[in-house]
């Protein structure tokens, strides 16, 4: 059964009713952030019921010593932990001496939380009895800027509704924190200094080994009517925490507010003796500028935002919260203004997946970035990668690869892999195809080389390198096999000849030699200092072609499809539709025992690579693959209702595309897997922009031009979207009867239009 208690609305993801089992399902669903920081959506105020605090901070982390029974050869030595960070939104709020606790409170009433994703920010109103017999009336709003993004906001409010109450607020920074997941339950933060002046207070921490250096800062301000108090806080501090007490006696009906400026300076971005002084430097300037002037900002931010990204869906409220939700995420996670940054599986949500960077990336989110921000984002992507080269040598080099093959971490902080199931860290190997993939991608959307001679080459050499070394040839299939593999399918491991893996391969080394020979002919001096600097030889790339030439490919000529793996058919084919409810999701049901032996799978391999490589197989190849593991296939990856839905739509079958939409784009919002407690899913809501853009309106690059071949959902009116398509904005508004065509930019655009040319001009609408 899934979960059904968000508020069907265009603009906000809105909860009425408190329900103590929901809590930490609503405190991942409605987490803010802004690229640099984000949180959970706990309450400021004290709550004793279950709950999961959750701060972080970008790219600040942990290496968490690996823990397994035994150590085996190449394994990373630790798993990166997305780092709970010091707590600053807490304020305690106390009513006659009792403490505000909606876990102890006789009544709760009108509790209504919203998440406004057009304006980006958080807001809850409530009425409590509580057990003194108080009633209270409570609204907060919050909000993480976008415009200074060390920066966030807190205004909360309290009416006492029957009788004068002596109300105080308690704010707050703690840094005795810990993560919910750690492996030795190791200290992660070494508290330096707990300092306060007037109304400001600073705790200034590192990071144990990793030494980055936090200062989480605060300063607050109380008022009674919208008119300020002048009163003077009582303070005190501990090892950990700082807390500032501000009493008054409030009259019945009048509402007591403070306003809280809290955030963290990080050394990532200052020097690291200075960051107190930049702390105080920020809140000069949000203490001037003041809450409502900073939500002012904030509003016009995401409008900007939404201006490039939206999607606007008329006559299925679902469907239109969803994709917003998605967008919303993805950009709260990343706003690719930090080239050290990537886009962690989590976001700032949770703590599952150590690490903030995985293949997802190349597969899903650059080409949501490349379509709704500057081309300038997606490459900056790139670049982290080429940053990595090196560490994906040492990687490499760990496993028993030689002679700079690289390969790319399946989890990383640094470049250094971190994760800790060797049946992943060892043999997903597949991540390396996604990241050339992403550099072939990125050229064929953008018309930008560039990259490719200056910096991508060298990784693209280094995966061919990895490819080449990995393939051993097999005298009895006289083919090149890549044996005790993983793919995306997680639920096989350990198996032989995985077709999209073995695909991947030979295309990768496909691609390094075209692009060798293109940078060899039209960029010699790129050319030459790269193969001086890798010592590239001829007679290396006669190894490299031969593995690529004689790949070998598991088929079944019974079915006319390309296998899984080796050993697919010995496995008892028994459709998805035949298990019972009760077992899904199988992950939560069965022994990893059987899961392995079943048929089910988890994401289908080789239609993730009939989705990269669409154009070397027909829609026929296509429907006989859907159709033959798409009944066997369990979606319980975030990563694959998207990939179907997409391939759905190109087949013309739009209501099963339309039900894969839902559930890619309400993966967490009904909590299709029974795990949004945990967070949510942020890189495969990217994959929801995708099921809509490439899905519904069938986008591609086609003959070097942007082509569509647009269908619409039964259940929808109409839907829209824009893409950012070479320094001109295209919007495309598909309604039941016609595609209309819009063009920002000044000068006009060629595009295909169901494989017919068709040329639109700035500002001048074109109807098909």
């Amino acid at each position: 059964m899934n979960q059904d208690y968000i508020k069907p609305n265009s603009w906000s993801i809105i909860e009425e009713g408190f329900d103590a089992d929901r809590v930490e399902s609503s405190e991942s669903l409605f987490s803010i952030g802004n690229g640099a920081m984000g949180q959970r959506a706990n309450f400021e105020e004290t709550y004793t019921g279950e709950t999961f605090q959750g701060s972080y901070i970008a790219g600040v982390y942990y290496p968490d010593k690996t823990r397994v029974g035994w150590w085996k050869n190449g394994y990373p030595e630790y798993f990166a932990k997305v780092l709970n960070a010091p707590n600053w939104i807490g304020i305690d709020v106390q009513v006659n001496g009792v403490t505000l606790d909606l876990n102890t409170c006789k009544k709760i009433e009108g509790f209504r939380r919203e998440l406004n994703m057009q304006e980006g920010w958080l807001s809850r109103t409530f009425r409590v009895t509580m057990p003194n017999g108080v009633d209270l009336k409570v609204e907060t709003k919050r909000f993480l800027s976008l415009d200074i993004d060390e920066l966030g906001a807190i205004q909360y409010n309290v009416t006492p509704l029957n009788g004068d109450a002596e109300i105080t607020f308690t704010p707050y920074l703690d840094n005795g924190i810990t993560n919910k997941d750690t492996n030795w339950d190791d200290k992660f933060w070494d508290v330096l200094n707990v300092s306060n002046a007037g109304e400001q207070a600073f705790i200034e921490a590192r990071t144990m080994k990793t030494d980055f250096y936090v200062c989480t800062y605060m300063e607050s301000q109380v008022s009674i009517n919208g008119k300020t108090l002048n009163l003077e806080p009582s303070s005190y501090t501990e090892n950990n925490k700082v807390a500032f007490e501000y009493k008054t006696e409030v009259n019945s009906e009048d509402t007591y507010t403070i306003t809280k400026y809290a955030g963290y300076t990080v050394d990532r971005n200052h020097d690291k003796s200075k960051l107190v002084s930049a702390a105080k430097k920020v809140l000069k300037e949000a203490v001037n500028t003041g809450f409502d002037a900073l939500l002012d900002k904030q509003k016009e931010a995401w409008a900007s935002i939404w201006e490039r990204a939206d999607i606007t869906i008329e006559g299925d409220v679902k469907a239109q919260q969803g994709i917003r939700f998605n967008i919303f995420q993805l950009n709260q996670t990343y706003l690719g203004t930090d080239s050290r940054l990537n886009i962690g599986p989590k976001g700032f949500t949770g703590e599952k997946y150590g690490g903030s960077t995985y293949w997802d990336t190349e597969a899903y989110c650059i080409p949501f970035y490349m379509a709704t921000k500057d081309q300038s984002v997606a490459k900056t992507l790139l670049e982290y990668r080429y940053n990595h080269l090196d560490r994906a040598i040492e990687n490499a080099q760990k496993l028993g690869f030689t002679n700079g093959a690289a390969l790319y971490p399946m989890v990383t902080m640094n470049g250094e892999e971190c994760h800790n199931e060797w049946e992943i860290t060892f043999e997903e190997i597949h991540r390396n195809g996604a990241i050339a993939f992403a550099i072939y991608n990125y050229y064929r959307y953008t018309g930008d080389y560039s990259y490719i001679p200056e910096k991508g080459l060298e990784v693209l050499i280094g995966i061919a390198r990895f490819w080449q070394q990995r393939a051993n040839f097999s005298k009895d299939k006289n083919k090149y096999v890549i044996l005790g593999v993983t793919g995306p399918n997680e639920y096989e491991n350990n198996i032989n000849n995985n077709w999209y893996t073995n695909y991947l391969a030979q295309w990768c080394i496909n691609y390094a030699l075209e692009s060798i020979e293109k940078v060899e002919a039209e960029y010699q001096s790129d050319f030459a200092r790269i193969a001086k600097k890798v010592k590239l030889t001829s007679a290396e790339i006669a190894l490299w072609k031969a593995v690529a030439d004689n790949m070998y490919f598991p088929y079944s000529e019974k079915h006319k499809v390309f296998l899984q793996q080796d050993g697919f058919l010995d496995k008892e084919l028994i459709s998805v539709s035949e298990l019972p409810k009760s077992v899904r999701p199988i992950n939560q049901h069965w022994s990893w025992d059987r899961i392995l032996r079943s048929p089910y799978i988890k994401q289908a391999d080789v239609l993730q690579g009939f989705y990269f490589f669409e154009d070397q197989f027909t829609d026929e190849e296509l429907a006989n693959h859907f159709d033959f593991y798409e009944p066997l296939t369990v979606h319980e990856s975030s990563l694959s209702p998207c990939v179907h839905s997409i391939q759905a739509a190109k087949l013309g079958r739009m209501e099963q595309a339309y039900t894969f939409y839902l559930r890619t784009s309400r993966l967490d919002l009904d909590d299709y897997n029974h795990e949004v407690h945990e967070g949510l899913h942020i890189t495969s809501m990217a994959g929801t922009w995708m099921s809509i853009v490439e899905g519904f309106g069938g986008m591609r690059i086609k003959e070097d031009k942007l082509a569509f071949t647009p269908q619409i959902p039964e259940k929808w009116d109409s839907y829209s979207f824009k893409v950012n398509f070479r320094d001109s904005i295209v919007k495309v508004n598909v309604s039941k009867t016609e595609t209309n065509f819009e063009l920002e930019g000044d000068k006009e655009l060629q595009i295909l239009v169901n494989d017919n040319l068709v040329t639109i001009a700035p500002n001048n609408l074109v109807t098909v």
